[in-house]
C-alpha cells in the first residue's frame, strides 16, 4: 500500500460520500479537478475529464441545486436522489481505487462509496422530513442550503487535501449514525 494508493482512496470515498448531500456537485468538482490535472482517476475513468462529461455535470449541477428550493420538490427529489446517490457513490469511489481485480474493484467501491453515500443521503432525507414535518416545509430552505454548502465544501476539501477530509466524512459518518440510531430508540420507545 502506498502513499499514492491511500490518497486516491480517500479522495474517491470522500467525493463520494459528498454524494450523499447533493449527487452531482462532487461528480462535477472530480470532473473539473481530473480536467486540471488535481488528480487521477483509475484506468477507464478517464471520460470524467473530458468536456462533454464537465458540461452534462454543470448543467445537472445546477438543476439539482435549483430544484432543492422549491418546496414541493425537494422532497419528491429525496426519493429519486436515495439510489442516485449510491449509484453517483460508487461510481465516484470506484473510479479513483487503484484496484486490478474487477469484482474487488467495484465491491469495494460500492460498499464504500455507495454505502456513505447512502447512510448521508438517509441522514438528509430524514432531516428534510423533519423539517417539512415541523415547519410545513418553510425552513427546506435553510436545510437545502447547508447541504449545498457540506457538498460544495467538503468535496473541495477531498480534492485539495483528501487525508484531511476522510477525517471529517468520517465524522459526519459517525454523527449521522449515531443520530440515526438514537432517534429510531426514542421512536420506537413507548411512555407508559
Amino acid at each position: 500500500m502506498t502513499y499514492d494508493w491511500i490518497v486516491s482512496a480517500c479522495v474517491g470515498l470522500g467525493l463520494a460520500a459528498c454524494c450523499g448531500f447533493r449527487v452531482f456537485v462532487p461528480m462535477l468538482i472530480a470532473s473539473v479537478a481530473t480536467r486540471l490535472g488535481i488528480v487521477g482517476t483509475f484506468e477507464g475513468f478517464e471520460w470524467l475529464s473530458t468536456w462533454p462529461a464537465l458540461a452534462g455535470l454543470t448543467v445537472a449541477t445546477i438543476v439539482e441545486v435549483g430544484a432543492y428550493y422549491i418546496p414541493w420538490l425537494d422532497n419528491l427529489l429525496d426519493g429519486i436522489a436515495t439510489p442516485a446517490s449510491i449509484i453517483a457513490g460508487t461510481l465516484l469511489s470506484t473510479s479513483f481505487l487503484q484496484i486490478d481485480n474487477p469484482i474487488l474493484h467495484w465491491g469495494l467501491g460500492l460498499m464504500l462509496g455507495g454505502g456513505s453515500a447512502g447512510i448521508i443521503q438517509a441522514g438528509t432525507s430524514l432531516l428534510r422530513l423533519g423539517s417539512t414535518t415541523t415547519t410545513g416545509g418553510a425552513a427546506n430552505p435553510v436545510v437545502a442550503t447547508g447541504e449545498n454548502i457540506a457538498s460544495f465544501v467538503l468535496s473541495l476539501l477531498t480534492v485539495l487535501l483528501p487525508l484531511v477530509a476522510i477525517i471529517f466524512v468520517v465524522l459526519v459518518l459517525i454523527y449521522v449514525i449515531k443520530r440515526m440510531t438514537t432517534r429510531r430508540k426514542v421512536w420506537f420507545t413507548r411512555r407508559e
